[in-house]
């Protein structure tokens, strides 16, 4: 092979290696969501309907 088809190679080579390197997650970096208790979820639900019920009632318009 003549130098520059060596280099062309050496540099493919090289090339590839950095494009393949792969970097690991850092599971210290992830944003954790906070661990949310069954009443807590419940009480969260609960809020969401008296939401939309008001919101519903707002809506309609009473009939004096």
């Amino acid at each position: 092979m003549n130098k520059k088809q060596v280099m062309i190679k050496k540099l493919a080579k090289r090339a590839k290696a950095r494009k393949n390197k792969v970097v690991p997650d850092n599971p210290s970096t992830k944003v954790k969501e906070r661990y949310i208790s069954k009443a807590e979820r419940a009480k969260m639900t609960l809020e969401q309907e008296q939401a939309a019920i008001e919101q519903v009632d707002e809506s309609v318009p009473t009939a004096e």
